[in-house]
């Protein structure tokens, strides 16, 4: 392996969300120094993945098959939605165990800078699945950004014709959370989203 090809494989690294230059030279360090356990398993499933994924055609999701296991999921409440940016926040969710429900996945969120319109992004796919017979509630689960509730007050504005609940998550305080480490705009969430006790 020549420098240039070491040097290539850092500049790659280094393109991965959260690795610096300097992380980037430790993991390509860490991979050559074990060729054989480390780093052609790791090539091997880079590539079975690239060429097996497909993005989910009902929800947006990645899996090797389209409707996605979670679309596929008999179990699933097909009555609730959740709409997220990415594919990220799905898995967070999953992975958290807290929705029996669906997806739909945006694709990101509505940006005037960034020239981010309704058209770019899953929406109009969402309005659709929601005007279908079985879906009751719409769960918005955006960012708590400008974009984020943004795009969850477009939404909640073309939904408003179709008779379904829409909800978003709550925000607030953590649960283990001190009030004098939060910022304002988290304390003032959490005062006008006061539930009673």
């Amino acid at each position: 392996m020549s420098q240039s090809e070491i040097d290539n494989l850092i500049e790659l690294l280094a393109r991965l969300p959260g690795i610096g230059p300097r992380s980037a030279r430790r993991l390509a360090l860490s991979l050559l120094k074990k060729p054989d356990s480390l780093m052609r398993p790791l090539a091997k499933s880079i590539i079975d993945t690239a060429d097996s994924i497909v993005k989910c055609n009902e929800c947006g999701n990645l899996d090797t098959k389209s409707p996605c296991n979670i679309c596929d999921d008999q179990k699933r409440d097909v009555s609730v939605i959740v709409v997220v940016e990415e594919v990220a926040d799905l898995w967070a969710l999953e992975r958290a165990a807290v929705h029996k429900g669906l997806y739909h996945v945006l694709g990101g969120s509505l940006s005037a800078i960034d020239g981010i319109s309704p058209e770019n992004i899953g929406i109009a796919s969402l309005i659709e699945r929601a005007k279908k017979e079985e879906t009751k509630e719409i769960i918005l689960a955006m960012n708590a950004t400008i974009d984020g509730q943004t795009t969850a007050y477009y939404i909640t504005d073309q939904l408003s014709s179709i008779d379904i609940k829409v909800s978003r998550l709550a925000r607030g305080v953590p649960v283990g959370g001190e009030l004098d480490y939060m910022d304002d705009g988290t304390l003032l969430e959490a005062i006008e989203s006061r539930q009673p006790f």
